[in-house]
């Protein structure tokens, strides 16, 4: 019996127990290799478990399919801004305009409130833009009305006139184009143009420009009687700022547009232009509608104090009371001192210089 015993003991030793774990040796060796593709997705999977700092702060990025060290693109970046001079001139010239138009966007905000102001009341206003050619009128007027309420403006270019209008009274084509009640009509160029283009280049008759010299202080005398606001600015540049400005337009793709015939011989007629100029500040600048002149060489501050300017002559509640509202000096002249410079310039150098 004790033989018995000892034998089933022994049996029970030998017999595997269930759940027993193997070494870990065995393990490893009992598991067959992965692939090597398995082995590169495997590596996938184990690198998609980042910890959250890893992720807040990663040390590559994907770019079309393609990681990229942040660090060495910071190295590189800063190797770039330091060593290339061509670099750290457009990032500067980026920065300034930026700063610029930012600087427009206080009294951006005024304009609208003018406008809600013009609208509330049902008052019409008119504003001429006048000058030299490429002056920076149609810039002044795109940062004017960049956020003004598009139902209640309208900018204003008409072309030469039909065969049909030449036969109209002069002043008709212009007044179909006039504001109703709560509405800004802006003149890219107005009526005047019989006082100094039509002039300088023929387009007009010495009859037709003598009857428009009569008769534009009685009808601008009119519309202001009847309540609208009539805003006249010229907007000035030197002969040297147009040249440099035309021969940017020559070569520059975006602005070949701008540049036209009379452009072109805008630097051949400086001097008819200054004496027109002249004639027209004489003869039509009035207490009721008078001539604003906008230095504009510098064209930012010319945008800036044009701005001012419109905003003074329409009284409305305004909403920041720590906005400068008053014209620089040095860029915004009235009509009778510009008339007092020219005069000034003829008798001591004989002739107009600008």
């Amino acid at each position: 019996m004790a033989i018995k015993k000892k034998q089933i003991s022994s049996t029970t030793k030998s017999r595997p127990v269930k759940n027993q774990k193997k070494p870990a040796s065995v393990t490893a060796k009992s598991k067959p290799p992965l692939a090597p593709a398995k082995q590169k997705i495997a590596q996938k999977v184990v690198g998609k478990k980042k910890s959250k700092e890893e992720k807040r702060n990663p040390e590559t990025i994907l770019y079309q399919k393609k990681e990229i060290n942040l660090k060495a693109l910071l190295k590189d970046y800063k190797k770039l801004k330091s060593g290339d001079p061509c670099f750290n001139k457009y990032q500067k010239k980026a920065i300034r305009r930026y700063h610029k138009e930012e600087a427009l966007k206080p009294y951006q905000a005024e304009l609208i409130r003018m406008q809600k102001c013009l609208e509330n009341k049902n008052r019409r206003m008119i504003i001429l833009f006048e000058g030299r050619d490429a002056a920076g009128k149609g810039g002044t007027i795109r940062r004017v009305t960049r956020y003004m309420n598009e139902k209640h403006y309208r900018v204003v270019a008409l072309s030469k006139p039909t065969e049909h209008e030449k036969t109209q009274w002069f002043f008709q084509r212009y007044v179909a184009q006039f504001p109703r009640g709560g509405e800004v009509v802006l003149f890219d160029r107005s009526w005047y143009n019989r006082a100094v283009v039509e002039q300088v280049f023929g387009f007009c008759t010495p009859e037709e420009y003598k009857n428009f010299m009569r008769g534009v202080i009685g009808f601008e005398k009119d519309l202001v009687r009847q309540g609208t606001t009539l805003v006249k600015l010229y907007f000035s540049v030197t002969k040297e700022e147009q040249a440099k400005r035309f021969n940017r337009r020559k070569t520059d793709p975006l602005r070949q547009w701008k540049l036209s015939e009379i452009d072109v011989q805008a630097q051949d007629r400086w001097d008819d232009f200054t004496t027109q100029k002249y004639e027209m500040l004489k003869k039509t600048h009035t207490n009721i509608a008078p001539w604003t002149i906008i230095r504009s060489n510098n064209k930012h501050l010319a945008r800036l104090n044009a701005m001012k300017v419109i905003l003074n002559a329409v009284p409305y509640e305004r909403g920041n009371s720590d906005l400068d509202f008053v014209p620089d000096p040095k860029v915004v002249i009235s009509g009778s001192r510009e008339k007092e410079l020219m005069d000034a310039q003829r008798i001591k150098l004989g002739s107009f210089v600008g």
